[in-house]
Order: structure tokens, then sequence, then C-alpha cells
């Protein structure tokens, strides 16, 4: 009689070529599934070693007559013994070594039948027939790898009895709850993890048959474009090709949920890796895109009604374009957030509005050659992003303004550039985009807060400069006074080329600044300077006049004519030779500068050279006679210049 041969390699399940092609591992069951999986396999198999042995031996040997098997009672005679309703009439094989040959002769269907009744018969059927189990579903996944690894209907037949054992595993499992008594010793039934274990073997074989794509650092797009076409010229034709033979053999569903879930996986695995940039996950999305509705024309050619257009494949495509949304959207606001930081780093000179606004909506313009929804999400994401990049830059120059010592004219100029660059942009890109009256709110908010505190800062910083430096400007030759008007002159230029709203505004306070703190220095130097000491104020005078002239007139053109010029009508009233013209040069001084008091004259009167007694004492008398109160407080130059007053008087009285 035929002895059965069987493979220990393949009843414990290694030898399968199909397998080790797996190469990446993607599953679909859910975590807790696979850790109880393994905790049942290592079980099983431990019985698996020491029972299949005996039992396999036992079916090898056989039985070369029947009378030898009515005979008496061997090993494997005992192993294989069923309970005294189901025992083998004589004749007939052994139950064991029935159900081998069946598994060998790949009829799965019937071999579940034999082994359900086996375990049902008593006598250690249990134990027996867990390994049947477990050589039954062996040859199972065998057949499902060749069904994958070759081409021919020559596997047809055995692949439709695994789709009627796992149609039969399912009727089982339904049925067993109602078995309460049986529960107990059934607990770890093997056919409980066929399904699973079936679509573990597809998707390791999907997943070997994807093409590889470079490396995690390949940010080539063409590169992308061509494993893209090759997933759709190469993997879906091979995956759709084998589909054929599984839907006869009754296994199509568990076949397209492993072909969506190794897809699925795959995009996945591209557009997570971090070097992943925007444009490239936009090539998978219309990717995608492009599969799904080649799908649903694909279904709708075929005749479907339009409420089940849609196949398996085409839904998780759905699913798949989803998550890639999610990426891309996640992308675009992280390229965003990354570029504007860049854009407005305090410590580099301010970027043009254009490229800014850019930056900002060729996101947009890619997405819009898509779909006009998906442009409609990256606008939504780039203008949250725009406030959230507000909110954290906002906090960036706070911290910046309260850092140890002074920062820089410079720095805080760039900064306060940069937000009328901001505003610039955000007004042009509420033209392109439908911002919302909350977000403009908003945006508006940061700038104004931002404007306001760093342009305060920023005329404390010209202020405190400008004062230092004059301090001792009228006693050394060299003070670095001419060094900080042309630093600000510069600066000013640069940011003047951006045409801000605030520029003309912020230049003349800048200059009201300078000629307070030089009149103020001017006025408060030594009140007994010497005969050449007078000289040279007079002609550092002259020379900073003509300087201070020039450096505004090129910062403001035209409008720097009305600008208030106190160093010019001092220079005229102290260069005026005679007592009679100098009261006629004060005239327009107090007419212009209301706010003159007669301690400030005096200081003046203090530069002059050769200047005689009466001429001072008239000179003082005109003041008393022809001041007067200011009436507005626009424009006032001297009520902030503290000079004390000296006593001069040619009658020993205050008032001269």
């Amino acid at each position: 009689m035929r002895k059965t041969k069987y493979s220990w390699a393949a009843f414990v399940g290694r030898g399968s070529k199909w397998e080790k092609m797996a190469g990446e591992n993607t599953r679909m069951l859910p975590t807790a599934t696979r850790e109880e999986r393994k905790k049942q396999e290592a079980k099983r198999r431990g019985k698996l070693k020491s029972m299949a042995g005996k039992l396999l031996k036992a079916v090898a040997s056989g039985r070369e007559t029947a009378e030898e098997k009515a005979g008496g009672e061997d090993a494997a005679g005992k192993l294989l013994k069923v309970a005294p309703s189901r025992k083998a009439v004589e004749g007939e094989a052994p139950p064991g070594e029935a159900i081998c040959r069946l598994i060998e002769q790949r009829k799965f269907f019937e071999a579940c039948d034999h082994i359900y009744g086996l375990e049902h018969s008593g006598n250690d059927g249990v134990g027996k027939s867990e390994s049947l189990y477990m050589l039954l579903a062996e040859q199972m996944w065998t057949v499902v790898g060749e069904a994958l690894s070759e081409s021919g209907r020559m596997f047809l037949e055995p692949l439709q009895s695994v789709g009627e054992s796992l149609k039969w595993e399912k009727q089982k499992e339904a049925e067993w709850p109602g078995s309460s008594q049986e529960t107990e010793s059934v607990s770890a039934w093997s056919p409980n993890f066929w399904r699973k274990d079936l679509e573990e073997k597809l998707i390791q074989y999907m997943t070997a048959q994807i093409p590889p794509f470079g490396s995690s650092s390949n940010t080539d797009e063409t590169a992308l474009k061509q494993h893209l076409s090759q997933l759709e010229k190469t993997f879906l034709p091979s995956l759709e090709h084998r589909s054929g033979f599984f839907k006869e053999a009754g296994l199509f569903v568990a076949y397209t949920r492993c072909c969506d879930a190794s897809l699925s996986s795959h995009i996945s695995t591209l557009t997570d890796s971090s070097h992943f940039s925007f444009s490239q996950c936009l090539l998978v999305y219309e990717w995608v895109l492009k599969m799904y509705k080649s799908g649903s024309e694909t279904c709708l050619r075929a005749g479907q009604s339009p409420q089940h257009s849609l196949s398996l494949g085409v839904q998780s495509l759905v699913w798949i374009a989803l998550k890639t949304e999610e990426k891309l959207l996640a992308v675009a606001q992280k390229e965003l957030g990354k570029a504007l930081k860049e854009a407005f780093d305090i410590g580099k000179p301010p970027c043009a509005d254009a490229a800014v606004t850019q930056i900002l909506t060729e996101k947009m313009e890619a997405a819009w050659r898509v779909s006009e929804s998906l442009s409609e999400k990256v606008e939504a994401v780039c203008l949250e992003e725009c406030l959230r990049f507000l909110e954290s830059y906002e906090n960036e120059v706070r911290s910046f303004l309260q850092l140890g010592g002074c920062p820089g004219i410079c720095s805080s100029l760039r900064i306060l550039e940069n937000c009328c660059i901001l505003r610039t942009v955000w007004h042009k890109l509420t033209h392109i985009c439908s911002a919302s009256t909350g977000q403009d709110v908003k945006v508006n908010g940061y700038l104004d807060r931002m404007e306001d505190e760093i342009t305060e800062h920023f005329l404390q910083t010209v202020a405190s400069k400008v004062k230092g430096t004059l301090k001792e400007h009228f006693k050394k030759c060299d003070s670095g006074f001419d060094h900080i008007l042309e630093s600000l002159k510069q600066s000013f230029l640069a940011f003047g080329k951006k045409k801000t709203d605030m520029y003309e505004a912020l230049v003349k306070a800048v200059n009201v600044i300078i000629i307070t703190e030089y009149v103020q220095a001017l006025l408060t130097t030594s009140r007994k300077p010497s005969s050449v000491q007078r000289r040279r104020i007079v002609s550092q005078m002259e020379e900073d006049h003509r300087m201070l002239q020039t450096v505004f007139k090129e910062c403001l053109g035209p409008v720097a004519a009305p600008l208030k010029d106190p160093i010019k009508a001092i220079l005229e009233l102290i260069k005026t030779s005679d007592g009679e013209g100098m009261k006629i040069a004060l005239l327009p001084i107090l007419k212009e500068f209301p706010d003159l008091r007669k301690e400030h004259l005096s200081a003046v009167l203090d530069i002059k050279d050769s200047l005689r007694r009466e001429d001072r004492a008239a000179l003082l008398r005109a003041f008393n006679d022809n001041c007067r109160e200011s009436e507005t407080e626009a424009n006032l130059l001297f009520a902030d210049i503290e000079v004390k007053p000296r006593k001069y008087g040619l009658c020993g009285c205050l008032c001269c």
C-alpha cells in the first residue's frame, strides 16, 4: 500500500519559499490580535513538536493489509485510536492516516470535516485534531503561495478548497459558542486564526512585490514619478491578474482587502518620510486621485448601478487619498512655518514683501492645479499658520526688547520693517484668500501691538545713543556723532525702499529727537567758554548743521524743508555783529519757538564771542517784551530742555 510522505519543515511552518519574499511585513491586523495569535501559536507549536512526530510516523508506516490493521495495536494505532462509536471497520484506514491523505491530495474541505469528527470522538481527539489542523493550515498556505507565485489554472481547485475551508471555519466558529460544555476544551481551536493567517500571508506577498523606491533621503521628484508609474503599470496589474483566481476560489474579499492594506501601507510609508516635501506629497496625492478616478470609471463602464459603483479597491483609494491629504496639509504647514521664520529672522535683512507673498501663495497655486477643494484646504492651513507665526513672532520680538543692554538701531528698525512687510503681505493675502473677519482682527492686533512697542523702543534707542554721543561732543574733536547720523541715514534709506506708511512720520520723529538732544547738549556745555572755545563751538555747529540738513533731505526729500531748524536760528543770532541786528534776529526765533525761555536765550548768548553787557541786557529785555505763552503743545522744542539760569544782572536783579 502507498505510504504517505510529508515534510517536517512544511509541518512546523518552515520552508515556504514565498514567505521569504516578503520585504516589509505590513499587517492589517490589530496589534492586540497579533499578540494573542503569537501566544497561541507558540503554545500549539510546543504541542505540535511532541505529537506530530508520532502521528506522522504512524501515518507513514501504514498497514500492509486489512488483516494486519485488524490485528494488534502498535504505537500508531494507539495514537490514532478513536471512540468505539467511530472505530474503523475492517478494511478501512485509520482516521489520522485518511486525513493526512486528504491533506496531501489538497482536499482541505473534506479534511476539515474529518478532523472535526475526530476532534469530537473522545480519546484525546482534541490533541490529535490540533496537530492535524496545523498540518492542514500549513498546506493551505503553501497552496496560496503557489497560486500567488505562479500562473495558470492548475491551482484553482486546491485554492477553491481553501476558500471552502475558510467558509467552513466561519460556520463552525459561529456554531461553537452554543456548545457550552465543550467550550473550555477547545479554547485554543486552531481554525480561529485561519482568516488572519491568510491575510498575513497575502500582505507579505503583496508587500514583497512593491518596487523599491530609492533611499529614505531621496527627494528627486523624477524618481518618485517613475516609482508611481511602476506601481501603476506593474504592481497593480500584477495583483489584478491574480485576483480572478481568488475570486473563483471564494477568497476575493480577503484578497482585495489585503491589496488595499499593502497599497495603503506603502503610500503611508512614502509620505511619512521626514524628507518628503510638499511637492512630493502632492505628486502622490495626484496619483491616488488618478487611480481613484480610473477605478470609478471602470466600475461605471461595467454597468454597475451608481449606488454600488465603488468597489472595495476604489473605496480604499478614497481612504488613502484622505490620509495623503492629511499628510500634505501637515507638510504645507511645516514648510510654511519654517519659511516664514527664515524670512523674518531678526538678525537678517528683511525680505521683499513680494517674496513673502510668494511663500504664502505658491502652495495654494500648486494645490489649485489639482482641485479647487484641495486649494481651499491648503489656503486655510496657510492662513492659520500665518496667524500662528505672528503670535510666535510677537513673543520673539518682546524677548528681544527685554534683553539686557540696548539692541542696535539697525536691529530695531529691521523688526519695524518686518512688521510693515507683514502688514502689506496680509493685505495682499486677504484679496487672494478668503480670510475671515476674526483672522483679520487677530492679525491687525498682532501687528499694531508690535509696531507700537518696537517704535517706542526704536525712538528710545535713538535718543539714548544720540544723547550719549553728544555728551562730550563740543569738547572732543571726534565724538562719533557723524557716524550715528550716517548709520541712521543708511538704515532709513533701506527702510524707505519698502514705501511704508509710517516711514515719513518715523524720520520726522527721529529728527526732533536729534535736534532736541543737540540743543540740550549745546546749551548745557561749559557756561564760561574761552574765546577760542566759543569760536570752535560755532564752527562745529556750522558743520553739524550742514550734515543734518544733508541727511534728512536725503531721507525725506522735499518733505524735509518745513522741518524746525533751531540750529540755523541760533547760528544766525550769534553770528550777527551788532545789537540791533540781534534784536531783529531774535523775533523770528520767538515766533517759531514760543517755548523758548530766558535761561535758554542766556545760554545761547554765552556762545557768542565779544558780546557787550549792554547788548546782552537789551536782548534779554527784548525777550521779556516779546515772549508769549504757547497756545499749542505741538512742535515744542525747548520745553523739555533744562538749563540752569545764570545771574547776569547789571543792576543785581534776577530779571537781567
